[in-house]
């Protein structure tokens, strides 16, 4: 799936339900970042399925469009970069420290956020590989509080020259201004996989924005939350599970992903 081609970024509009724009503004933006958190899942799988996390564009593409799966911040970030820069927006990879309950900042390239410019010359914060984070892109240039169905966000300018992204007063992450390129996030991408420091090699998380609330699988515990109200269960069984990954979140599987002890068999290029 070569990445810029038309046929390519028509094949994404397809995979998230999108028309193509015919502007890039802020509006079109606003709709293809609300569409991608609804349709394509923040998952980690990959970690304990034993399967490589490339960060390669087409890999990912291919990943994301073609096998319809999601992925965790480098990669769905990563393909939603390569969509938006096919339909005209410029797009910059920016890495982030996410700040801890404690607030110490992690490692660096802990996270992928994207700068993005429309046509108009406005800038926004897109992010849709952060899990449960704002619906809708931040203006990036202000500092007031920004109202999302997410929450209430703000951008606040540290003593250092970088940026903390704050939901409801409390920092999220820690940007750094300067544009990166896809292979700088492959430390951040290996640590992810195979730490034991890290989160994702100890569970599974299969998580997607819906109408009305969130859902997420972190299998067998599903977890549901609409309208406000929140609803956990235990699925019965593989078969079970199986369907959840199918219906819920289009993703079929063959073998079911299991939290592994140990290095999982991951080869991040």
């Amino acid at each position: 799936m070569t990445t810029h081609e038309p046929a390519t970024i028509d094949a994404y509009l397809r995979r998230i339900g999108a028309e193509r724009p015919g502007r890039a503004d802020a509006a079109a933006l606003r709709e293809l970042h609300l569409l991608h958190l609804r349709t394509v899942p923040f998952e980690n799988l990959s970690i304990h399925l034993g399967e490589p996390v490339v960060l390669d564009e087409k890999a990912l593409l291919d990943k994301v469009v073609g096998a319809r799966r999601g992925g965790f911040c480098y990669e769905v970030n990563t393909a939603f970069a390569v969509l938006l820069r096919g339909l005209g927006y410029e797009v910059a990879l920016l890495q982030a420290r996410v700040i801890g309950p404690d607030g110490t900042p992690g490692i660096p390239y802990d996270h992928m956020a994207l700068l993005v410019e429309t046509a108009d010359g406005e800038r926004r914060l897109a992010d849709v590989g952060f899990g449960d984070h704002s619906h809708h892109p931040l203006a990036f240039d202000a500092r007031d509080d920004q109202v999302d169905p997410g929450g209430v966000f703000r951008i606040v300018e540290t003593a250092d020259g970088d940026l903390d992204v704050l939901r409801d007063g409390k920092p999220q992450y820690r940007l750094e201004l300067r544009p990166r390129e896809l292979a700088d996030f492959t430390a951040g991408a290996w640590y992810h996989q195979t730490s034991p420091d890290s989160h994702f090699p100890r569970s599974l998380i299969c998580s997607r924005l819906t109408e009305d609330g969130r859902i997420t699988l972190s299998a067998p515990k599903l977890i549901t939350r609409a309208g406000g109200e929140r609803e956990e269960r235990i699925l019965d069984g593989e078969d079970e599970v199986r369907s959840a990954y199918r219906e819920l979140f289009g993703i079929e599987l063959d073998v079911l992903p299991s939290v592994r002890t140990g290095t999982p068999n991951s080869d991040p290029r």
